[in-house]
């Protein structure tokens, strides 16, 4: 089995369901410790933690919206295993009813603390603590290069465009220490936050947005993620990685 990250530490933001459940599992596959981060859901990221291991994982609860949830889980994380290597960033909103009929300043701020705020102090809060070679991954969505997106995605894309922009000049500032910054931008994928909502025709619907006929799936995501955190991608940083069966091209 390939051990390609033994030694990392990874620090996953949302780790507990979904994408970032995902992406746990695949970096300690891969050999890497990780350090679990959830909000509520205390029962799944404790099963996320028993499959890894406790050997190699950790649970740890954090608002990372809040500041002091930000330090809280970098200075946990830090003491249990002493750096972060690899910071995955995330943690998000998805808010699917966000047009400008809808929306109001309270919850303007509240997705906006959440989708970049958030990911942005939790960068800063960990970097001191990440060696030459690490990597840090924001994520982002594909909708920010739909030209057919609808309306009601109007605030979660505009959170999406500033953290894309966030990670782009985090690059050039970090690349002096040898930490490459890069953007995970996922298609549909079927998480539970996806469903929301949404009928059978309308994930069909979705579906055929790209030319695979299907909705990706948390896996599709996390491999892309474990590649990206390993020594192959140390060439490539500022980068969008936009993971949707093609639903956007170019």
């Amino acid at each position: 089995m390939s051990q390609k990250l033994s030694g990392k530490v990874a620090l996953v933001t949302g780790a507990s369901k979904g994408i970032g459940r995902a992406t746990a599992l695949a970096l300690a596959a891969d050999g890497a410790t990780v350090a679990v981060n959830y909000l509520s859901s205390a029962s799944s990221a404790s099963d996320v933690v028993s499959q890894i291991g406790t050997d190699r994982a950790t649970a740890i609860r954090a608002d990372v919206s809040t500041p002091e949830g930000q330090k809280s889980l970098v200075a946990e994380t830090v003491q249990k295993y002493g750096k972060i290597d690899i910071l995955v960033l995330n943690a998000g909103s998805l808010l699917q009813n966000g047009g400008i009929d809808d929306i109001d300043e309270e919850t303007f701020d509240r997705l906006f603390a959440v989708n970049v705020r958030g990911p942005l102090f939790m960068a800063k809060a960990a970097i001191p603590y990440i060696p030459a070679g690490g990597r840090i991954m924001f994520f982002s969505t594909s909708l920010t290069k739909v030209s057919g997106i609808t309306p009601n995605y109007l605030l979660y894309a505009a959170t999406k465009g500033a953290v894309e922009q966030m990670a782009s000049v985090l690059a050039k500032t970090l690349a002096s220490k040898n930490v490459t910054v890069n953007t995970i931008c996922p298609g549909p994928i079927g998480t539970d936050a996806f469903f929301v909502g949404k009928t059978e025709q309308m994930v069909k619907g979705v579906a055929g947005m790209n030319p695979f006929g299907r909705i990706g799936t948390p896996e599709e995501i996390a491999g892309v993620v474990k590649f990206v955190a390993s020594e192959e991608s140390s060439w490539m940083t500022g980068q969008c990685f936009r993971i949707n069966g093609g639903m956007t091209v170019g």
